[in-house]
C-alpha cells in the first residue's frame, strides 16, 4: 500500500483539483452550484490525475527513461511495483474513473446530446492520462504535454465543469480557464526543466529540452504572467468593486519568488524544489478565487 501510495504521487493532487474548485465558483455566481456534483467532480479528477500518475510510472519504466531521473523516485522503475502490477492498477483505475464518470454525468442532469458529448470528453480525458508516457506514439515524448495539460487541466476542467452546475457556456469564464491551465502548465514545464538532461539522453522531447533552458526560464516566466494578469482580467470584466474578490492577489508574492529562483537557477536539480509551492500556491490561488466569489 505505502508503494501504491507513492506511484499516486499525493502532492500533485491538490493542482488537480485547482480547474474543478474554479470552474465550480463560477458557476455559484452565475446562478448554480450542487454539493452533490462537486464531490463527484472532485473524485473524478482525482482518479484522472491518479490514473495520469500511474500511467507515467508505468510508461516511463518500460521505456528506461526513470534510471537516472532527479527527482522522488518511481515505483517501477525503482522494483517496488512490478510491470504487470502496474498495469493492472491502471484497468481498476480506468473502471473506477469511468463509474464515477458516468454518476457525475447522471446527477448533472445534462440532456442526451450533451451527456454523450461530455461522456466522449471523459474518454478523451482517459486516453489522455493514459497515452502521455504509454506506447510507441506517447505524446509526452513527442512535446505535446504542455498542450495536452493546458486544455485538459485548464480549459476543460474549468469550462467543463461549470457546464456541469449551469448547463450554458459562459465565455466570462475563460480567463480562470486560461489562469488554470497556464498554472498546470508551469508545473509540467518545471518538472521539465529539472529532467532535462535525463530526457535528452533517454530521447524525450520536452518544450523545456527543445528550447533550451534558458528559453526555458523565459517560458516559465510567460506562463506566471498569464496566470496573474488573466484573473486580474476577469475581475476588471465584472467589474467588481469588492476587495474580497481580490483575495487571490495574496499569492502573487510566492509567484515572484518563484520567477526570481526560477531565474537564477543554474542546477537542475534544484527545480524540483519548486514544484510542490507552485503546485500548493496554484491550490491556494483557487481557494482564494472561490472565497473571493463566494464573498464579495
Amino acid at each position: 500500500m505505502k508503494h501504491w501510495i507513492t506511484a499516486a504521487r499525493l502532492r500533485t493532487l491538490p493542482l488537480a483539483l485547482s480547474c474543478i474548485i474554479t470552474g465550480s465558483a463560477c458557476a455559484h455566481i452565475l446562478g448554480g452550484f450542487r454539493w452533490f456534483i462537486f464531490i463527484n467532480a472532485c473524485i473524478t479528477t482525482i482518479l484522472l490525475q491518479v490514473l495520469s500518475n500511474f500511467s507515467n510510472d508505468y510508461g516511463d519504466g518500460v521505456k528506461g527513461t526513470d534510471e537516472n531521473r532527479i527527482g522522488p523516485a518511481r515505483a517501477v522503475q525503482s522494483g517496488w511495483i512490478s510491470h504487470e502490477e502496474m498495469k493492472k492498477g491502471i484497468v481498476a483505475t480506468i473502471i473506477l474513473t469511468l463509474i464515477s464518470g458516468i454518476s457525475l454525468l447522471i446527477i448533472s442532469g445534462l440532456n442526451i446530446i450533451w451527456t454523450l458529448i461530455f461522456f466522449s470528453f471523459g474518454i478523451l480525458s482517459i486516453l489522455a492520462a493514459y497515452k502521455y508516457t504509454v506506447g510507441k506514439n506517447a505524446y509526452g515524448y513527442r512535446a505535446l504535454g504542455d498542450v495536452f495539460v493546458f486544455l485538459f487541466f485548464g480549459l476543460m476542467g474549468v469550462i467543463g465543469s461549470s457546464y456541469l452546475y449551469i448547463h450554458t457556456v459562459s465565455l466570462s469564464i475563460l480567463l480562470p480557464a486560461i489562469c488554470i491551465g497556464a498554472l498546470s502548465t508551469a508545473v509540467l514545464h518545471l518538472n521539465n526543466m529539472r529532467d532535462t538532461e535525463n530526457d535528452i539522453a533517454s530521447n524525450k522531447r520536452t518544450v523545456a529540452n527543445i528550447i533550451g533552458i534558458q528559453k526555458s526560464k523565459y517560458y516559465f516566466v510567460f506562463l506566471l504572467i498569464t496566470v496573474m494578469s488573466s484573473l486580474i482580467a476577469y475581475n476588471y470584466m465584472r467589474n467588481t468593486a469588492s476587495l474580497y474578490s481580490y483575495a487571490f492577489v495574496l499569492i502573487y508574492p510566492l509567484f515572484f519568488i518563484l520567477i526570481k529562483k526560477v531565474m537564477g537557477t543554474k542546477e537542475y536539480a534544484q527545480y524540483d524544489a519548486y514544484l510542490k509551492p507552485l503546485a500548493l500556491g496554484t491550490f491556494g490561488l483557487s481557494i482564494l478565487f472561490a472565497i473571493g466569489l463566494l464573498w464579495q
